[in-house]
């Protein structure tokens, strides 16, 4: 559980996840959490009668509700774009936790879950009552309150030091930081980062940084009124426009182009659906 209070701290970009965005065949409701591990829930009709919806890395863990098949997988972030298989006007619901948050309800470690997905049943044997109540429910605030009840009675695994302080500068320079700066500015070696950071998240402080700063680069294009690739490649602290369109294709499965193309002329923000839960931090912004 990631629980520093470093000053240096900055709040993490809540992930996005965009193809799930333009896969819902009405709203996609984005739900506020009380509880600092959760990044935030979230909830959708799928319509997959148009094109493929996939995966973006994102660091996250999530688990995902298909209500009306009354099933649950967790899914480890993914480290390309990957194929996502929704179930067509099927309703789900999904929990997003928070960069670093290995929740231990789940029985398997944290690099076992990168790039997969497993039913929630085989990891938490106990879950049957927590899955039936879930897609019982057709409100998402009531089957966020259900999960926070649930998940506020169990812990989370403790990260080591050297995670928690690399993952603070990662996450405030938005991505943009060597290995030998965290080095550096942590006073861990490099071998003791990448061993802990590979423990606690399955991924190493390099692979991470690029999801961050990836994923600040999406918030940016959903974001900002006008955008200039050449720009956003060099404020993102990539080494040119080449290295970010071939990162950006990989990363989203399009070109920046065909993406900003994509999410303007399918109403990106207009689907989107903020959903403020009850006493929800009120200086969260959440998005996709």
């Amino acid at each position: 559980m990631m629980t520093t209070n470093r000053a240096d701290h900055a709040r993490p970009l809540h992930s996005e996840q965009p193809w799930f965005v333009l896969s819902a065949a009405r709203h996609y409701d984005l739900i506020l959490s009380r509880n600092p591990v959760i990044s935030h829930f979230y909830g959708f009709e799928a319509d997959q009668s148009q094109a493929l919806t996939f995966a973006v890395p994102d660091g996250c863990i999530d688990i995902l509700f298909d209500c009306d098949a009354r099933r649950a997988k967790v899914c480890g972030t993914t480290l390309a774009a990957r194929s996502a298989q929704l179930t067509h006007q099927h309703r789900y619901f999904g929990v997003r936790f928070a960069p670093g948050v290995m929740p231990d309800v789940l029985n398997i470690g944290a690099a076992e879950l990168v790039d997969t997905e497993i039913d929630l049943q085989e990891l938490m044997p106990n879950s049957t009552a927590l899955l039936d109540n879930i897609c019982s429910l057709s409100n998402g605030h009531d089957q966020a309150s259900l999960f926070e009840r649930f998940i506020n009675g169990h812990r989370h695994r403790r990260i080591a030091p050297a995670t928690e302080h690399a993952l603070a500068l990662i996450h405030r320079h938005q991505g943009n930081i060597l290995i030998r700066e965290l080095e550096q500015q942590t006073g861990y070696s490099i071998r003791t980062l990448q061993r802990q950071f590979s423990t606690d998240l399955g991924l190493s402080p390099k692979v991470f940084s690029r999801i961050v700063r990836c994923q600040h680069a999406l918030h940016d294009m959903h974001h900002q009124p006008q955008i200039v690739f050449a720009d956003l490649a060099f404020e993102r602290g990539f080494s040119d426009q080449s290295h970010f369109l071939r990162e950006f294709k990989k990363f989203a499965n399009a070109t920046p182009a065909q993406y900003l193309n994509t999410i303007q002329h399918q109403g990106y923000q207009a689907r989107i659906r903020q959903m403020p839960a009850q006493n929800a931090r009120s200086e969260a912004t959440i998005i996709a």
